[in-house]
This record gives C-alpha cells, sequence and structure tokens, in this order.
C-alpha cells in the first residue's frame, strides 16, 4: 500500500461514524459541535465566540477561545495525523469526534491517566502531557458551559 493510500485509509476511519451526537452528554456533544465550527471557516470560529461569549462574557470567551486553539495547534503539530470531523449539522459521531469528547471529558474530571491514553492516540507519545495540559483547561471550560446552553440539536448532512 503506497503511503497516500494509507494515509486516505487512515483517515477514513478518523471520520467513520460511531454513533450519533444525541448519544453524548452536554458537554461531549460541545466538544464535537465546537471542535467542527473551529474547522468551519471564519463563520463558524464566529459562532464558536459567540457560544462562548453567552457563556463566558467577553474576556471569558477570549480566554476559551484562546484555550482551544492552543489544544488544536498541539494536535496540528504533533499529531499522528489530522483529526477528522463530520460537517457542523451532521448527527453522526465521527470516531475523532468521540475520541476527543472522551479525551476532554477525562481530562476535565482529572482522570490524568485516561487522558494520558487518549492523548496517546491523537499525538506522539512525547506530546501527550502537553495536550493532557491543555485538554484539561478546554474541558473544564466545556464543563462549565454545558451547564448553562446545550449546543443546537444537529440535523442530517
Amino acid at each position: 500500500m503506497k503511503d497516500d493510500d494509507r494515509a486516505r485509509s487512515c483517515a477514513a476511519r478518523g471520520a467513520a461514524p460511531v454513533g450519533l451526537l444525541a448519544d453524548l452528554d452536554a458537554a461531549e456533544a460541545l466538544a464535537v459541535l465546537c471542535l467542527r465550527l473551529w474547522f468551519d471557516g471564519a463563520r463558524g470560529r464566529e459562532e464558536l465566540a459567540q457560544t462562548f461569549a453567552r457563556g463566558l462574557g467577553q474576556e471569558g470567551a477570549a480566554r476559551a477561545l484562546y484555550a482551544f486553539a492552543d489544544l488544536l495547534e498541539i494536535c496540528a503539530s504533533y499529531g499522528r495525523r489530522p483529526i477528522m470531523h463530520h460537517k457542523v449539522a451532521c448527527r453522526c459521531l465521527g470516531a475523532d469526534e468521540a475520541c476527543l469528547a472522551n479525551f476532554l471529558m477525562s481530562a476535565a474530571e482529572g482522570d490524568r491517566e485516561d487522558a494520558m491514553l487518549l492523548a496517546t492516540l491523537m499525538v506522539r507519545a512525547d506530546a501527550a502531557p502537553m495536550l493532557a495540559e491543555a485538554g484539561c483547561a478546554v474541558g473544564a471550560i466545556l464543563r462549565r458551559l454545558a451547564l448553562h446552553a446545550t449546543p443546537a440539536p444537529a440535523t442530517l448532512h
């Protein structure tokens, strides 16, 4: 198998549907929505900023966006491959999205061993502690936001 074919195969597995967003709790669903909005371009990032501002105020939203951007930068810089995601309005839950949501909630709950294990699925082993640290911050933000707001229900792709 050629390197390009192998990369496509891995990406396809990362995007493979493994469930539905409706199966997640509010914080996990919010984690997936944030990922999708971030990669939806300027419009999506603006919607993400507004979501953060509604729950955290302008100053808190700026810190949350920075923390989320930092987490995704670690994934991009040290990732085993790009994180795959579905479209913003999709009701499916992709494999990478499920991993990210599970990682963030483990980190937020202080389950460092599980967070580290899940981090190694996303980034090189030497970068896992850095990702776990970033995950603690982002996971806590998402937990706090989920107490006050639930993401809008998604539609079919």
